[in-house]
């Protein structure tokens, strides 16, 4: 059960990431300081590394959180239903959450220091998915290979959903994306 504690700061972080994304939008990434995102939450510079390690992590403020809940939907699935599908069931219903935040991606997409921190993150919730899914029984090399290819999947209906200025159904681009990668080695 989550405490008092946990729950202040994680209401912290999210103001933080809040306030950090608007001053990224109205300044750019690189003229805003972590002394500007601190003074506009009404905190320290030190109390802003309290809670993000980086500027850069205050823009990925839920990712971590987020791999980790991820990892626990996939290994919370069904047995009997196959790692693909758990795959798309799971990460169909975090598309919800990713499609409000268009602001940050387009941010991300145009600030290379960023596109380079977000392929951490993103190996970072890869392999907790890949220790899910192996802890159902898939053999680590598929379960890694299906990581990578959901992970494929989710890139390319992010840039499509990019090119479209957000207009496009994200949930139909998941659901086109996970058909037409469907990997024959989980059949």
């Amino acid at each position: 059960m989550e405490g008092l504690r946990d729950r202040t700061k994680r209401a912290v972080r999210a103001e933080l990431a809040r306030q950090a994304l608007e001053l990224f939008a109205e300044r750019g990434f690189d003229e805003t300081t972590v002394d500007d995102i601190a003074r506009a939450a009404g905190l320290s510079k030190r109390s802003f590394f309290r809670y993000f390690p980086t500027k850069e992590d205050a823009v990925f403020g839920e990712l971590d959180a987020m791999g980790e809940q991820i990892a626990q939907e996939v290994a919370g699935r069904p047995p009997e239903e196959g790692p693909w599908e758990c795959l798309h069931a799971v990460l169909r219903g975090w598309e919800e959450r990713i499609n409000a935040q268009v602001d940050a991606m387009r941010l991300v997409e145009s600030t290379p220091a960023l596109r380079t921190r977000l392929l951490q993150k993103r190996d970072e919730v890869r392999g907790r998915v890949i220790r899910a899914l192996a802890d159902r029984g898939v053999p680590p090399f598929e379960a890694d290979l299906a990581a990578a290819a959901a992970g494929a999947a989710l890139d390319a209906v992010a840039r499509e959903w990019l090119r479209t200025d957000g207009s496009a159904d994200r949930l139909a681009l998941v659901d086109r994306a996970f058909t037409m990668l469907r990997p024959a080695f989980l059949s």
